[in-house]
């Protein structure tokens, strides 16, 4: 036997391994919580935890499932925060099945680093966002109306939808305050908007999509530029 395919063999054993004890894991996290869907068990590389995956939540325990916790792990040395890059991956989508023509789209430069930003009109985070986003150049942002705030919120999205120019409204309103002009000849895809936010699990605005489709949560700005320029589409 060639010391190559001697690895392999090892390999592929090593795998049913961690697999099998990632199948005892998953039943003995289902027989203690009775009821509880457990979607993925991960062995994970540090302190021989295991990762449990229930809904859009992540929680930790050891090989015989003798005790549980959910919580953040990170690195002591680098501060890297391995659970949130781990929701990141869990939690994100497929850009390319966005319906944009339901977004007001913003072009800037060349347009070449693009995001998706679910906004709702009376948040002071999407405002926050949008002014720090003024400051970038080459850039597709690509804004879904996602009025869910207060109870205005939907006829407010509405007036900006049916703008002459809804991306200038868009942005003379969450920037400078300045009231969308009055239409009252136009239907705006409210319930669409609804039903996109809650199939791709928007909670929260605002809520950011990145070309990868890698999701990020609230006014952070530095990290969504950063992760931006780091995605392809």
């Amino acid at each position: 036997m060639s010391a190559r395919l001697g690895i392999l063999i090892f390999a592929a054993m090593l795998s049913m391994a961690v697999r099998a004890d990632e199948i005892s894991v998953k039943k003995g996290i289902e027989a203690r919580f009775a009821g509880l869907k457990v979607e993925s068990v991960t062995k994970t590389p540090y302190a021989g935890l295991y990762e449990i995956v229930v809904g859009d939540s992540i929680f930790y325990t050891d090989e015989k499932v003798g005790f549980v916790f959910k919580g953040e792990i990170l690195d002591a040395r680098t501060q890297k925060n391995f659970t949130e890059e781990r929701q990141q991956k869990l939690s994100a989508i497929r850009f390319e099945d966005l319906p944009l023509e339901l977004a007001i789209k913003q072009v800037r430069g060349s347009g070449k680093r693009v995001v998706a930003i679910f906004s709702d009109p009376f948040c002071p985070y999407c405002k926050s966002l949008d002014r720090a986003l003024q400051r970038e150049d080459n850039i597709t942002i690509y804004t879904f109306l996602y009025p869910i705030l207060r109870a205005e919120s939907p006829e407010k999205s509405r007036s900006i939808w049916c703008a002459p120019d809804p991306a200038k409204a868009y942005y003379d309103f969450m920037l400078n305050g300045r009231e969308p002009p009055p239409s009252s000849n136009c239907s705006a895809p409210v319930e669409k908007w609804l039903a996109l936010g809650q199939k791709v699990g928007v909670r929260a605005t605002p809520t950011s999509f990145t070309a990868n489709g890698q999701r990020v949560m609230g006014a952070r700005p530095e990290e969504l530029v950063r992760l931006i320029g780091e995605s392809k589409r």
